[in-house]
């Protein structure tokens, strides 16, 4: 067992440890203290970092490390991983979830999956690296980042703005989300994230005339909102399938037997299991009315009405999206954006694609490796604005059993210990072909 191995659990469980909840726009406990951490980690072995603070207690790590005068690379590779995760309540978990208590051959705790395992492989394997000289020709730049529960705009987001130079060197980058494995039909197949919805977090408001409740009142605007929220929320957004999900499915249907097309995607992603709850959300837009507010008093009719909607749009579907959605709010609906970040997606092919899927295939001979479009969103959104070609790439070998794709934000969060270890060795062997 390496050394990386031998710690990488270790440092997982002293990051989860540090509680960098993340509670949006409410005061929390930032991550100066995980990144105070990482950072002492890493000058414990001689890697110089700067912390950078967007705000008091908001903080990103950013190191430098590989390349040198000789190696006469100039394309560095980013590699980033984000600190704060989101909230915990204590009382609906079997453990304390900021304990990082080892039960049941699991690491538990909030972060475990998202993502503070892929920090601890990070560190670990650069660290052992580092130890024994292993230093890669490449350029790398690490960074740690604060925010990205919240839409990274206090932490991706600044370090884009605000210190371009410290990335303009990099091509590509590799981040969370992706290199974890699901069981189609008996066969391991690990994911790699090649793409990213786009995210538009909005405010509607309906304005009215305000009235006494006995009334009749035309003009009232909290059933102006709700006809609209009613309509966003049954809306049935149409199978779109984007060249990534087209070459996941062409793995899926070869395992299956079956051909892909749009009308037998949504079967085909049920071949996932669990994880068809994350991966079938990629096949389609979705909007989802999420909070409403309106209102003071029973008898009286409110001149306005707010709601908050989250929409998810598929790279390439952008005008379709927003074009749908201002005709299904109607008239009388204004639409604002609190995040409005665009979708991303990188072929999937090149030098850095071939490392990642050999270095999966050296430790887990038998498995397939195909790309797919994350759900959600990630950091990368931001270093994509940088014309960086983005990957997901957290590799964990995972049960069968685990609902795996239940446990990012959900409670008794948990990651295998030997998957921490089975992706420390992977990543040392990505770092040896970057």
């Amino acid at each position: 067992m390496t050394s990386a191995e031998n710690e990488v659990v270790d440092l997982c469980r002293d990051l989860i440890r540090i509680d960098t909840s993340n509670y949006g726009n409410d005061p929390g406990p930032g991550e100066r203290k995980a990144a105070e951490y990482v950072a002492a980690q890493l000058d414990e072995v001689g890697i110089s970092s700067e912390i950078y603070e967007s705000e008091p207690g908001r903080a990103s790590v950013v190191a430098q490390w590989g390349g040198g005068s000789t190696s006469g690379r100039q394309d560095g590779l980013l590699l980033h991983g984000h600190l704060d995760v989101v909230p915990a309540a204590a009382q609906d978990w079997q453990v304390d979830p900021f304990s990082g208590e080892i039960q049941d051959g699991y690491v538990w705790g909030r972060g475990a999956v998202d993502m503070k395992d892929f920090n601890a492989m990070l560190l670990a394997v650069v660290r052992d690296r580092q130890r024994t000289g292993r230093i890669p020709e490449r350029p790398i730049t690490l960074a740690f980042t604060a925010d990205e529960e919240a839409g990274g705009m206090k932490g991706a987001n600044v370090l884009v703005e605000e210190h371009p130079d410290l990335l303009a060197h990099c091509t590509e980058a590799v981040g969370e989300v992706g290199g974890f494995s699901t069981t189609v039909k008996g066969r391991r197949l690990y994911l790699i994230e090649a793409a990213e919805k786009g995210m538009a977090w909005m405010k509607l408001t309906a304005r009215g005339t305000a009235g006494h409740g006995s009334m009749i009142n035309r003009d009232n605007p909290i059933t102006r909102l709700s006809g609209a929220l009613a309509r966003i929320g049954a809306h049935e957004w149409p199978v779109q399938l984007t060249p990534t999900m087209q070459t996941l499915l062409a793995a899926v249907g070869e395992i299956a037997g079956e051909e892909p097309t749009p009308e037998n995607a949504e079967r085909l992603v049920e071949e996932f299991g669990p994880a068809a709850r994350m991966i079938g959300a990629t096949l389609r837009n979705v909007t989802n009315p999420t909070m409403t507010g309106a209102g003071y008093k029973v008898n009286v009719i409110p001149t306005e009405a707010t709601a908050h909607v989250d929409g998810r749009f598929l790279p390439g579907y952008e005008d379709d999206f927003f074009e749908t959605l201002s005709k299904l709010c109607g008239e009388g609906i204004d639409i604002e954006f609190d995040q409005n970040q665009m979708p991303w997606e990188t072929p999937y092919d090149g030098a850095l694609v071939s490392a990642m899927e050999s270095s999966l295939i050296a430790e887990d001979p038998d498995a397939l490796v195909a790309p797919y479009l994350m759900s959600a969103g990630t950091d990368a959104k931001h270093f994509k604005r940088l014309g960086m070609r983005t990957y997901g790439f957290a590799p964990l070998r995972l049960p069968e059993e685990l609902d795996f794709t239940a446990l990012f934000h959900g409670v008794d969060e948990r990651v295998p210990v030997d998957a921490l270890e089975f992706g420390a060795r992977v990543m040392d062997r990505f770092l040896d072909q970057v």
